[in-house]
């Protein structure tokens, strides 16, 4: 599970937003901060305000404050932290494509350049439903469910090219005040925290192998079915593997190795028979602890 800490950080922000309480002031760059990675953090501190606003910044900063000047923390690893935390922390979703889309069409205009071209991007149902509240999400989720076609995917097209279409990006856009009440948001969260909570473990359980377990975080990418198929593949990944080692179960002298090898075995396949017989195959090499 995460960390304490980590979870209230996260509820604290979440809370400031429904309440109101909210300092528009940007977050400072944590104290301890290599110089050298200040121009990044900085960047990263930027992209998530313009995501979705400065209380999710300080989130951003707070995650980040438990691995600053930690020991066994070099430059390289926090920064792969930051780059990696941040990239997740703006998750793709209708909303962000829509902000970008906006965003392109005030350089062009700036510019004065021609309009860009349209962008149709592939969504599953549940994805898209999943980034409204999670009041409205839940019941309609469910009837989708009923129906089978919460994994049916649906193209969207991101235009600016007429004042409509222009119009419906910024109604897509605007719906940025309530992703923190979404389904996806909650799961987002969630994956954020176990995956900081993970990289702690590994920090004390098995030094060596926290770099492996912060890049895990690159299996996760975009949107659509490439994303669900890399969460999946991720807990399936952690559960069988890393887990069990942390835990004492599962006597894994070489994490790093496991994790590699697992991942090589990643296949863009549902029922993920390779990686589960690769996880398995892993598993019988190795003692289990009683």
């Amino acid at each position: 599970m995460p960390d304490d800490d980590g979870l209230l950080a996260s509820l604290r922000y979440l809370f400031s937003d429904i309440i109101g309480e909210q300092d528009d002031t940007p977050p400072l760059l944590p104290d301890a901060l290599p110089a050298a990675l200040a121009p990044a953090v900085s960047d990263a501190i930027h992209l998530l305000i313009d995501y979705q606003g400065v209380s999710y910044a300080k989130l951003y900063v707070d995650r980040l404050k438990r691995f600053v000047g930690r020991r066994g923390v070099d430059q390289a690893m926090l920064a792969d932290i930051a780059r990696l935390m941040a990239q997740r922390m703006a998750y793709q979703d209708p909303i962000r494509l829509a902000q970008q889309k906006l965003v392109e069409l005030e350089e062009a205009n700036r510019r004065f350049q021609p309009r860009s071209a349209d962008d149709v991007k592939k969504f599953r149902v549940d994805e898209m439903v999943g980034a409204l509240p999670a009041v409205v999400a839940d019941p309609l989720l469910g009837v989708l469910e009923k129906l089978g076609w919460v994994r049916k995917n649906v193209s969207i097209r991101f235009s600016a090219n007429s004042p409509f279409s222009v119009r419906r990006l910024k109604m897509e856009a605007g719906l940025k005040r309530w992703r923190l009440f979404s389904v996806r948001y909650a799961s987002e969260r969630i994956w954020v925290e176990r995956w900081l909570h993970m990289i702690d473990r590994s920090l004390t359980k098995q030094p060596k192998a926290a770099t492996a377990v912060i890049e895990t975080a690159t299996m996760i990418q975009g949107f659509g079915d490439p994303y669900r198929q890399g969460i999946a593949d991720w807990h399936a990944i952690i559960d069988g593997l890393v887990k069990p080692t942390f835990d004492g179960a599962l006597a894994l002298s070489d994490l790093t190795a496991a994790i590699a090898d697992a991942r090589a075995a990643v296949m863009p396949d549902p029922r993920q028979v390779a990686l589960k017989r690769k996880i398995a195959e892993i598993r019988a090499r190795v003692p289990v602890a009683s």
